[in-house]
Formats: C-alpha cells, sequence, structure tokens
C-alpha cells in the first residue's frame, strides 16, 4: 500500500529532494552492530554491509534469486555432494583487486570460524574449493537441496586486504573485541565506505567501477545512515528535511506524515515474527522470586503466559492495527508454515489461571523480563503492555529494555531468562528457524536457542533436512518439528511485523519484505 499525499508543493518539493540532489539521508532506530561481514547474523547490520559487501546470491524484493558475484549456480551433474557456482568475471573490490575464486573460499572458511554468527548457515559444506579462477565448488554432508538459499547474507571478503589487515579470524563481538574490519570495508558492492562512527553516522558514496554501474538505477551518489533511537526524534528529522528516507516509521506518527505535505509512506507484510523466549532448561533460574526450581520448566506455565497475551489488544493499541497476531514463530512466506498453527495463540485468562493453579503456581511469581528498545517497531512498549498483560494471572514482571548491542549478547550468551526477540527467515524455509532456535545449543548450531531445549532425537530430524532430497518427507520432517515447538509452547508468538517506510515525495523505493533496502535499486525523481 501507497499512501500518496495532494498538496505538494513546488516550493517543497526543491526543500527536500531537489535541494538534495542524489543524496540519500537514510535514517532507522539502530546502527549496525558491525561491518565485520561475519560476526552478526542480524538484519540491519547485513543491511548495511548489503550497500558494501555483496554475497553470491541475492533476493530480489519478490524473494526472488538473483545474480550478485555468482552468474549462475547449481548441484553437479556429477556429484550429488557438490554444488557448483561460476563467478562473475571482471569484478573488484573497492581498492581494486581482482575478485576470484581464491577470495570466495578465504570468506566461507573464515564464515565457519567459532566467533562467526553466520556458521549455522553453512555447516553442512564440508570443504570450499577453487576449481579455478572463476569456479567454484562447495562439498556438503549429503545432499543439500536448499545450499543456495542460506547464501544471500553470505559476504565475500578481499583475501588480501584481510590478510593485510590483520582481520583474518572473525571479530569476537560478545566479547567487546574491536578489529579493523569493524569500522572498515573493502567489498565488491556498489557503495564505499567514506567514514563511520558507530551510532552517530555513516557516510558511503557511490562506488563508481562497480561492476553493474550500468545494469542498476544507482542514482544515489551519497548515504548517510543516521541511527536515531527516538522516534519523534526520527519523525521531526523526517518532517524537517533533515532525513528523507525513514525505515523505522513509528506506527503512532503515521498519520502525522499522512497529514504533512511532500511526504508517502510505504507498506508491506514483513518475513519476521516477534516472539518471547523463556529458559526451560534450568533446573533452577537467576531472573524469578521462586528458590530451588524453574517455574518455565513446567509447559503448563509457558501455555498460561502465552494464553495471558491479548495480541489483538497489542496489534490496537501499541501497533496502531500495523501487525498481524501470529501463533508460530515462521512467517507465512516460509516452507512449514501453517494457516492452522498460525492462528492457534488465544488468549484466555481463565484457563491461564487454572493452568498456573494446577503447575503450583496460584499465586504468582515474579520474573525479569529483558527487551530490546531500539530494534523491533515498538519493541519496548509490547514490553511494557506484556507486563500488564501477565500480572493478571499473577506473574509480577520486571522490565529491563535495552539497546540491542547490549541485549543480543544476553540470548546468546545464556544470560537471560525471559526475553524477546524477532525473527526474519531469508532462507524461507524452516530449517533456518530449527537451526538457529530450536537445536540444541552447539558450537556451530542453536547459538540463539536461548530456551534450554534440548532433544536429541529431534535434533538428528533437524540436521536431516540439510541433506533430505525427497521434498514429501522432508516436509513432513518439518511439520513433525513444529508439532513439538508447539507442543511444548518453546516460545510465545506475538506478532508478525509490518514494514512500513517513509520518504520525501521523489524518492522511488519498493519495500522488501526483508527489511533490507539496497540503495542501487533506487530512483529520484
Amino acid at each position: 500500500m501507497f499512501i500518496r499525499l495532494a498538496g505538494l508543493t513546488t516550493a517543497l518539493l526543491c526543500g527536500t529532494i531537489a535541494a538534495q540532489a542524489e543524496t540519500l539521508r537514510w535514517a532507522r532506530a539502530g546502527d549496525a552492530l558491525t561491518l565485520d561481514p561475519h560476526a552478526q547474523n542480524e538484519g540491519p547490520t547485513h543491511t548495511i554491509r548489503h550497500q558494501m559487501y555483496e554475497p553470491l546470491i541475492i533476493r530480489d524484493t519478490t524473494g526472488a534469486f538473483e545474480p550478485a558475484l555468482a552468474t549462475d549456480w547449481g548441484p553437479s551433474a556429477d556429484d550429488p555432494n557438490v554444488w557448483v557456482f561460476n563467478l562473475r568475471k571482471g569484478v573488484k573490490f573497492h581498492d581494486g583487486a581482482d575478485m576470484t575464486a581464491e577470495d570466495v573460499v578465504f570468506s566461507f572458511n573464515r564464515a565457519k570460524q567459532p566467533n562467526s554468527d553466520m556458521k549455522e548457515l553453512i555447516n553442512s559444506i564440508v570443504e570450499v574449493r577453487a576449481v579455478d579462477d572463476y569456479t567454484v565448488e562447495f562439498v556438503t554432508d549429503g545432499p543439500n537441496p536448499i545450499l543456495a538459499s542460506n547464501l544471500t547474507n553470505l559476504f565475500i571478503m578481499d583475501k588480501g586486504w584481510t590478510e593485510a589487515n590483520n582481520t583474518v579470524n572473525v571479530q569476537d563481538f560478545e566479547g567487546g573485541e574491536l578489529t579493523y574490519a569493524t569500522t572498515n570495508v573493502n567489498g565488491t558492492g556498489p557503495y564505499t565506505l567514506v567514514s563511520r562512527e558507530q551510532d552517530v553516522k555513516t557516510v558511503m558514496a557511490r562506488n563508481e567501477n562497480y561492476w553493474g554501474r550500468d545494469q542498476f538505477p544507482m542514482e544515489v551518489s551519497e548515504i548517510i545512515y543516521t541511527p536515531i533511537q527516538n522516534a519523534p526524534t526520527r519523525v521531526a528529522a523526517l518532517l524537517s528535511g533533515e532525513v528523507n528516507f525513514l525505515q523505522d516509521m513509528p506506527v503512532q506518527d503515521l498519520q502525522r506524515v499522512d497529514a504533512a505535505d511532500g511526504y508517502g509512506v510505504k507498506q508491506a507484510p514483513q518475513n519476521r515474527v516477534i516472539f518471547f523466549g523463556m529458559n526451560q532448561g534450568a533446573a533452577d533460574i537467576e531472573a524469578d522470586n521462586v528458590e530451588g526450581k524453574n517455574p518455565l520448566a513446567d509447559v503448563r506455565v509457558r501455555q498460561a503466559m502465552s494464553m495471558a497475551i491479548n495480541r489483538d489488544a497489542i496489534r490496537q493499541v501499541v501497533m496502531r492495527g500495523q501487525s498481524i497476531p501470529a501463533g508460530m514463530i515462521a512467517p507465512p512466506f516460509v516452507n512449514g508454515w501453517t494457516e492452522a498453527m498460525d492462528s492457534s495463540s488465544k488468549t484466555d485468562l481463565a484457563k491461564a489461571k487454572e493452568l498456573m493453579a494446577e503447575a503450583g503456581y496460584g499465586d504468582g511469581f515474579s520474573i525479569r523480563l529483558d527487551c530490546p528498545n531500539d530494534r523491533y517497531i515498538n519493541d519496548e512498549a509490547i514490553c511494557q503492555a506484556s507486563v500488564g498483560m501477565l500480572a493478571q494471572i499473577g506473574v509480577t514482571v520486571n522490565l529491563d529494555a535495552k539497546p540491542k548491542a547490549q541485549h543480543f549478547p544476553l540470548i546468546t550468551d545464556g544470560k537471560t531468562d525471559f526475553y524477546m526477540l524477532g525473527w526474519g527467515v531469508p532462507t524461507y524455509d524452516s530449517e533456518y528457524i530449527f537451526n538457529f532456535l530450536v537445536h540444541g545449543r552447539e558450537s556451530d548450531i542453536g547459538t540463539w536457542n536461548g530456551t534450554g531445549f534440548d532433544n536429541d532425537g529431534l535434533d538428528k530430524t533437524i540436521s536431516s533436512l540439510a541433506s533430505n532430497t525427497d521434498l514429501e518427507a522432508r516436509n513432513a520432517d518439518i511439520a513433525k518439528i513444529w508439532s513439538v515447538v508447539q507442543d511444548e509452547q518453546l516460545y510465545i508468538p506475538i506478532h508478525h511485523q509490518v514494514l512500513n517506510w517513509a520518504m520525501a515525495d521523489g524518492l522511488n523505493i519498493t519495500v522488501d519484505p526483508e527489511d533490507q533496502p539496497k540503495v542501487k535499486y533506487f530512483t529520484l525523481n
């Protein structure tokens, strides 16, 4: 949906887009966590890197594959355990070095390191080998029918530049390490890094030597990206002309922007679900007031907490109608999603209180909820609303909201018992969800599973999905895994996000369901 606003005057047009010429002044709530291509698997972080780095394959705004650094790819005709990628010739890194198969092999081996947050995506790859300068073979542990789907955010680095700048090893983000790759870039992408000040401003310039310079509009010559956490301040920056593209449009200000001349809002469902995670695996937890046991270990408590959440109220009051209540942690875009599961979350306070009493918590308990305040649409407000809802069944929630840079390590380091998380699925397949959020936590899988859930039999089924070429049987396994996730109330789904991108008239942008604008496609009137 595109809200087109009447009454645009010539003077205002000159004051917004025309005066800013080819500069995109872009703002959203949070910044990229790091520029290291393999250190963090996080949406806004990928979004900034997509302007400067490139993967072998990308997805267009419809979700279809599009060639990037590879021109074609597919399973080998000689060996079902091998995928062959033919690379684009004539591609140069920003410093002028040629991109070859050696760089691809290096980048994938780097992405498999322990500190990499991308390793789950490629854990079926046992070897990457260069056949020649422009042909790469990926050897997998058994046939992998969906390998290509896992590569759309796996960026290629310059081996020589990385070695010269002592960044062969992936940044230890959780450990607070800073490296040259944290704030410097030498990619093959359409924009080059001019300057970077974390959480303040990132400036990028058009790469005039980009291989796709004549294939894409490339009408934006400069990008000034500014993270603005405060929602009213973001909107004020847009309406004053300080920025001309606002990616995180606050839903409470949609009507305000709608009433302003010279601006528009584009909307689309997002490939992302917002939910709460609960540590059910520990015998006792620190974030509650129950001594010697863990109330979250009882499935009846988890079910009761889900029943206490009024998703329709969150949709109407907190999200101003800009969300879709969810019953599972998969978006409708994803293979494995079903309408029946997604409509399964029901608010039922009477049943919830009954379950709490059966579990021995009729008098309730208290617990801390960890929540980000600069990552998802109205994230802290959703948590605040949930505090009141859970109180109705005797669960006293102490809310601790903080920036995503401090929030996410709580989950990956196992230091939170009750937390908010949002999950997009760039592969469009349930395996991606299972690998990160359902599989038991190990060194190279299950790294975002903060629930403590660990089922060896289920883990084996999850691992088998990567090599199951019988798609009917594979989908049956996916359904079985989802049945366990739902029955165990592993997570409390809240809603599917709806994207609202606001922009000054004269900017032509198509909303990407991945919430990953790629500026090379933007055009200016």
